[in-house]
């Protein structure tokens, strides 16, 4: 395993100089005191310039104003600067203003035609380009994303989790998901993979579990919003962490055995197993549910609780994703079985 992790940290978006100096004056001093003697290494200082706001409403971002900020910062205190782009102006903007990485975001990630034309403004640069995954949950286009910069001959490129917009994630401000990273990661293993805890979680309380799970996994390090005042701020106030609340973060992660490949191979397997199934058993919650509601409409409507051909697409649907083995197979019929079962029960008990 890696000895160093990565981390990049940084207010969600610029939005004055004094905000950016208090939050890396606060994170220098973080960095001088305890990344330099832990398992962390400090490599950018994140900040936002245009942020993609769903509502026209809300804060935008600075803009090209912060350039100058952003410059004296890195002056100041010797920090790496990464912005996040959605556009091939914006990389531009970022060459000739000497930014050293860019972040391509969820939104932006999710169009090929524009990840196309980003890597193709960025070629010859010297940036590093970090790929955050589709707002929606689709690996291929995220290894899609990626294979566009490394075709375009980019050497520094990681990829960033910052979770899923999923309809009825109820937990987290962005779906986990952990088993589509893992496959990424499994498919890519030279890639650097960071998790982006502070747009999986949503709010500080979460951020903890989010980036331990991570770091059970093997990712390569962390990305996270830190605020000097996180109650200023002008967007995503709730998921900014105080430089004390990210100190105290990084102190209590606990790490896997480096000596022994095996049981971390064991480890961060069984942690995602562990994660498949929490969703399992919130999917299967979820599916009683709707049972419910279906018992009390045939009640209403006196129609008979067993429906054979309605039973038959759901064993379609189940096979269609079915492993091909015999094992697999033997274990459906036998699950699939259990299932109906229950469900049926729990319609007579409604009725």
């Amino acid at each position: 395993m890696e000895t160093l992790k990565i981390i990049i940290a940084g207010p969600c978006a610029a939005e004055s100089q004094e905000q950016l100096f208090a939050t890396a004056e606060a994170l220098s001093n973080l960095n001088t005191e305890f990344m330099k003697t832990s398992k962390f290494d400090f490599h950018f200082f994140r900040a936002g310039i245009w942020k993609p706001r769903t509502s026209p409403d809300d804060f935008q971002g600075v803009g090209i104003d912060a350039f100058e900020w952003l410059k004296l910062v890195k002056e100041k205190f010797g920090f790496s600067i990464c912005v996040e782009i959605a556009s091939t102006e914006h990389a531009r903007l970022c060459i000739e203003n000497g930014i050293d990485a860019v972040w391509i975001g969820a939104r932006t990630t999710v169009n090929p035609f524009l990840v196309q034309e980003i890597a193709d403004t960025v070629q010859h640069s010297s940036l590093t380009i970090l790929v955050k995954n589709p707002i929606n949950p689709d690996l291929q286009l995220w290894l899609g994303a990626i294979h566009r910069f490394q075709n375009a001959g980019i050497k520094k490129i990681m990829a960033i989790h910052r979770g899923f917009s999923i309809e009825n994630e109820n937990v987290f401000r962005n779906a986990p998901c952990w088993e589509i990273p893992i496959a990424l990661r499994m498919k890519m293993p030279e890639t650097p993979i960071l998790c982006d805890i502070s747009h999986i979680a949503g709010n500080v309380s979460l951020q903890q579990l989010v980036a331990q799970t991570a770091i059970n996994y093997g990712f390569s390090g962390l990305m996270a919003e830190v605020h000097y005042a996180p109650e200023k701020a002008l967007s995503d106030s709730k998921q900014q962490l105080l430089p004390s609340q990210f100190s105290h973060l990084l102190q209590t992660i606990s790490f896997l055995s480096e000596n022994n490949s095996t049981d971390d191979a064991l480890f961060i397997l069984r942690n995602l197993i562990k994660g498949i199934d929490s969703q399992i058993g919130k999917l299967l919650s979820k599916r009683m549910e709707a049972v419910d509601e279906i018992a009390t409409i045939k009640a209403l409507h006196a129609i008979p609780l067993l429906q054979p051909q309605q039973w038959k697409k759901v064993v379609a649907v189940y096979e269609e994703n079915a492993l091909k083995d015999e094992n697999y197979y033997q274990f459906l019929e036998e699950f699939l079985l259990l299932l109906h079962k229950a469900s049926l029960k729990r319609q007579a008990s409604c009725s």
